[in-house]
């Protein structure tokens, strides 16, 4: 498998979740996982943990199991402004950020709106990974997509659990995973598990890419190097 980072998971602290951060990060080490990015759901989407869990992530050790724990969060995006659910304060001090669009919370009624929400997203310098940006039943231009986010320099995700339930369509990722090798997007494959036996597992988003012939080279978490240069560029107070 050679995936060295999760950028994506879950704890039970958002209540459709089944693992504790310490159950998540023995799997990882179980597999060879050397970072997982904790990102539990931000306060307006209906499942997710008061917003002091997120604000009091600093106690958790940098390392659990000997596995790099990023404090982050996947946070909502509100409207077609671009807006998150989590104040710039709360952001500057986490370590990871995702940025998703959830249906409970908003979601874009038309390829333009999708367009237009996304490049606002791109301008908060606190986001490093858009989402599961494939979930949806409307069309939308997956090369304008992937040009937005690489002159924004936001990674990309390729995202397991949005492809196995079925909320993302195959011919969608498709097109975006050609659409990133293309233009030499980098992107985070990512499990999104929501329980700790899933940690890492990203079968079927690799066997695509193995399809498609996408560059191992743009694949950010199997090179862990890369990716804490990526990390420590933004937020040079970190410890890796």
């Amino acid at each position: 498998m050679n995936y060295l980072a999760d950028l994506h998971t879950h704890t039970l602290a958002s209540t459709h979740a089944y693992s504790t951060i310490m159950e998540n990060c023995k799997v990882a080490a179980e597999k060879g996982i050397k970072m997982i990015a904790m990102t539990d759901h931000d306060p307006m989407e209906p499942d997710s943990p008061h917003i002091w869990h997120i604000e009091n992530l600093g106690i958790l050790p940098d390392r659990i199991k000997d596995v790099r724990v990023l404090k982050g969060v996947e946070a909502n995006i509100c409207n077609s402004k671009g807006s998150l659910d989590i104040s710039e304060r709360v952001l500057s001090r986490l370590e990871w950020v995702v940025a998703s669009f959830h249906s409970p919370v908003f979601w874009p009624e038309n390829t333009r709106e999708l367009y237009d929400a996304y490049k606002q997203v791109c301008l908060n310098i606190h986001v490093d990974l858009i989402g599961h940006p494939t979930t949806g039943d409307f069309d939308y231009d997956a090369e304008g997509l992937a040009k937005l986010f690489k002159e924004y320099d936001k990674l990309v995700e390729l995202n397991e659990a949005s492809l196995i339930s079925g909320r993302t369509k195959k011919d969608k990722l498709i097109d975006l995973i050609k659409a990133c090798k293309k233009y030499e997007m980098f992107v985070a494959v990512d499990s999104d598990a929501h329980f700790c036996y899933n940690i890492g597992d990203v079968a079927n988003v690799e066997k695509l890419l193995d399809e498609l012939d996408f560059p191992e080279r743009l694949i950010i978490n199997k090179d862990i190097e890369k990716l804490k240069e990526r990390i420590k560029n933004k937020r040079p107070w970190i410890e890796l």
